[in-house]
């Protein structure tokens, strides 16, 4: 597509706080790539040091996303639009996610941002991944004429952490990518609020002098990402967190949320 490069880096802080039972915060240091679908082959000529679908210092695999299947991940979104009943009519797909670093990434949560081909932003689509090798996504439109900063909500279909239950609502604030990014997520449940998470950071070029320097001062961060995972889930446990039931995944792969659903209304997991 032509027009301005949008994919850059953003370098921030990822935040998270549980409140109940146990009070727990932990933060630390990340960078998220995020990218123009349409922009891959282009990032991967222009750059040494980043590749699609192969190995590379950093990488983008479409097989890490969407299905699973290694189709290229701007159908499979699409395709996820057209179910809605959201014809984008070609606009530019971004994601926000973790790379592949030395062939290996796991995302707990890449952010698809969906536009219309006159730029404005028609949905959101939010791929979740645990741990257990699972991946759910909601799909949330958009209204008319929506501001820098993004609200939504949604019903949470899918197990996550542990050590909570399936069951309760998300709701998420994001500033949209420009200079700066931030997104937060709060969970809740019928006891009220129950966990935050949140990053902020600044948006960097992308190029392969950036890609060096985000490699020696995040070094291994995709393993560090998983591996911090398991050491926060043990502390937890130390605790005296117990481990939730876990259910079986949603029968269908993408929760799609009626617009009008999107406004704070409690509705049975899809």
């Amino acid at each position: 597509m032509s027009g301005e490069m949008q994919s850059r880096l953003y370098e921030g802080v990822v935040f998270h706080k549980r409140l109940r039972p146990r009070a727990h915060e932990l933060s630390y240091r990340v960078f998220y790539m995020l990218l123009d679908l349409d922009d891959l082959p282009d990032l991967a000529r222009r750059t040494r040091l980043f590749a699609h679908n192969r190995f590379s210092l950093f990488s983008f695999h479409d097989r890490d996303h969407g299905d699973g299947s290694g189709r290229p991940v701007r159908q499979w979104v699409e395709a996820q639009l057209l179910r809605a009943g959201i014809d984008t009519g070609g606009g530019r797909i971004l994601a926000l996610s973790f790379p592949r670093i030395l062939g290996y990434a796991f995302n707990p949560l890449t952010l698809y941002f969906c536009h219309r081909a006159d730029g404005s932003l028609a949905a959101m689509l939010y791929e979740v991944n645990n741990t257990f090798g699972d991946r759910h996504s909601y799909l949330i439109p958009v209204e008319d004429g929506e501001t820098e900063t993004l609200t939504q909500e949604c019903d949470k279909a899918f197990y996550v952490s542990p050590f909570i239950p399936v069951g309760g609502r998300y709701r998420f604030k994001l500033l949209r990518p420009g200079k700066r990014f931030a997104m937060t997520i709060r969970e809740s449940d019928g006891e009220g609020a129950l966990l935050t998470a949140s990053f902020s950071g600044k948006a960097v070029s992308f190029g392969d002098a950036a890609l060096l320097s985000v490699f020696f001062r995040y070094p291994l961060m995709t393993l560090k990402v998983i591996a911090g995972i398991h050491v926060e889930a043990f502390r937890l446990w130390r605790k005296g967190l117990r481990l939730a039931a876990r259910p079986a995944s949603p029968a269908s792969p993408v929760t799609i949320v009626p617009f009008r659903d999107n406004q704070g209304a409690q509705l049975p997991p899809a």
